[in-house]
Parts: C-alpha cells; structure tokens; sequence
C-alpha cells in the first residue's frame, strides 16, 4: 500500500482538528500541502517543531509561523464551569473528539485527556461557561495525535451514518404518506 505525501504530510500534523489553518481540518490541510494550495506554514498548535517536520518531508526551506494564522502558544484544554451550565449540548457537535460529555438539559464536563484544546466549543456556548486553561500535560506527543485522529474519524463515520439513517427515515415516511393519500 503506497503512502500518498497528503497521507505522510497528515501524519506530522497534531491532529488538533481547530481549523485555525483555514481548513475544515487537519486532513484538508495536508491535501492543500501537498497540492501546493496551501503553505507549510498555518498551524499554531503543530507550531515550529511541526512547521520543521513538514520543511524536512516536503524538501523546502522552514519560516516561521504565519501569525494570520494565530501563536504558537502552551497546549489548552476546556473546561465547563459545570454550575453554569444549562445543558444546551450546542458544545457537543462541534467537538472533534466527541471529548464533551453531557446530554440535553444535564450539565456537561470535558474529558481532558481527550480534549484537542481546538476552542471550537467556546463560540456556540450561549452562557460562556466554557474556558481554556493550560494542560496538565503540557506536551502533545503523537500518541496523543493519532488517538486524535482516530476519535475525529469515528465521529465523522458516526455522524455520516446518522445522516443516512435519517434520510432513510424520512424516505421511509414520505413512502408511507403517498400509499396512505392514494
């Protein structure tokens, strides 16, 4: 099995999944790499260290960090004031990692090891109840990358078969409602 450059530029990225690259995530962002859409040099949480990793792969000379981009900065996790949280759930969908637990009307909590520090939960919380604080482990290592990246593909395929399943339904209902009006 050949290993494409998307495919070897996406292995070097951390996974964060925060968008803050301008791509959907890290993934998009390696492809747009590798076709020459996109510089080496986009990504606060990969930072220097990574920014070099993807001048040595890709041949070319390392530059610092686009700062258009955003600073590099320690790694971050959420953390949900749980007493002010009213239990909406809009944090959960745009969680990468499904690393937000709670149900609706029910407080929820951040699983901090699970958590990409990507702040895509803070902006849809209605009672700003959702802060970023430093890691307990400072450092992503990438064993942490490629959990990441393993938690962000299973949510993808578990909100894809959610969408089918409901096209299905609602097919199903529509089929019912024509023989029911014949």
């Amino acid at each position: 099995m050949t290993i494409t450059l998307a495919e070897q530029i996406d292995a070097l990225l951390p996974q964060t999944q925060c968008r803050k690259c301008g791509f959907e995530g890290c993934k998009p962002y390696a492809e747009a790499i590798a076709t020459g859409t996109a510089d080496i040099n986009q990504c606060p949480p990969g930072g220097e260290q990574g920014i070099h990793k993807l001048a040595t792969l890709l041949n070319v000379a390392a530059k610092p960090l686009n700062r258009a981009f955003g600073s590099e900065r320690p790694r971050l996790v959420a953390v949900i004031n749980e007493a002010d949280c009213i239990g909406c759930t809009k944090c959960l969908p745009p969680c990468p990692t499904d690393a937000i637990l709670g149900t609706s009307k029910h407080m929820h909590t951040v699983i901090a090891s699970e958590c990409t520090g990507c702040e895509l939960c803070i902006a849809p919380c209605p009672v700003d109840c959702i802060i970023m604080l430093p890691a307990p482990e400072s450092r992503w290592t990438e064993a942490d990358a490629e959990r990441s990246r393993r938690r962000y593909q299973a949510k993808k395929l578990r909100m894809i078969k959610q969408e089918t399943e409901k096209a299905d339904r609602l097919n199903r209902q529509k089929q019912l409602l024509a023989k029911i009006k014949k």
